[in-house]
């Protein structure tokens, strides 16, 4: 199993309020984990970090995440106590008001793999040569699609098509989406909008297949979203699966 990830401003924010993690534990499963934060004055770095740091330090404190079954108890529970610690934070810093992250983690072992996610960050899987959307984007244009309101080529350049429904830290009690993956696959890849803003899934899969090495793909997707503007910050994790195994 080989992995990577990167975060980058872009070209037009002035900071980056993105954070992103993978890791390791003992029992030799793996944690991906991408936050895009939001807010004033530096909320949202605030509130991403607070979530990215939770969910990886409570990762690699277990020995294990257990039996699917508690893997999906331990997304749906990392994930509303990283959402009470950025609430509590905005209560004692009433400056960060109206700050929170979205969230998009994936829990990758020998015997399953599960996405979580809370906003519009995304996860993927890349199987054959091709990018497969797992997630489901809590935006209100993404709603207005499930209605009918909307085509998704409509969506697409939407003026609107960044509002949140759901994200951490924007009300006392949030709930995860959480979806079951089969395990036949070539790599797991999660990111934040300012990638799949930039690029469409075609053209970040054709990279992800090329020979390099993982680090200059993704350095290469981080280059190809700022020559095309850049408008946000930019982070992806990618996950590659060797032979076929998890190690």
């Amino acid at each position: 199993m080989d992995y990577f990830y990167l975060t980058d401003s872009g070209k037009v924010r002035s900071h980056n309020e993105d954070s992103v993690i993978v890791v390791k534990n003992a029992s030799g499963e793996y944690l991906l984990a991408v936050a895009d934060g939001m807010g004033g004055h530096r909320g949202g770095e605030i509130a991403s970090s607070i979530a990215i740091s939770h969910v990886g330090k409570r990762f690699l404190d277990m020995g294990s995440v257990g039996t699917k079954e508690d893997a999906i108890r331990w997304i749906s529970d990392s994930s509303r106590e990283a959402n009470a610690l950025i609430y509590k934070y905005t209560n004692e810093h009433p400056e960060s008001t109206g700050m929170g992250t979205t969230l998009v983690v994936a829990i990758m072992t020998n015997k399953f793999l599960l996405f979580g996610n809370i906003g519009d960050s995304s996860g993927y899987v890349y199987k054959k040569k091709k990018l497969h959307k797992i997630t489901a984007d809590h935006t209100l244009v993404n709603l207005l699609v499930k209605s009918g309101e909307l085509t998704e080529e409509e969506a697409k350049d939407h003026p609107r098509k960044n509002v949140l429904m759901k994200a951490l830290g924007a009300n006392i009690t949030v709930d995860i989406d959480i979806f079951d993956v089969e395990t036949d696959i070539d790599g797991v890849m999660l990111c934040s909008d300012g990638l799949t803003n930039m690029l469409e899934e075609e053209q970040i899969a054709k990279v992800l297949s090329e020979k390099n090495s993982l680090e200059d793909r993704l350095s290469k997707l981080i280059t190809k979203s700022n020559n095309r503007g850049g408008t946000d910050n930019i982070s992806v994790a990618f996950l590659e699966k060797k032979n076929g195994v998890v190690k």
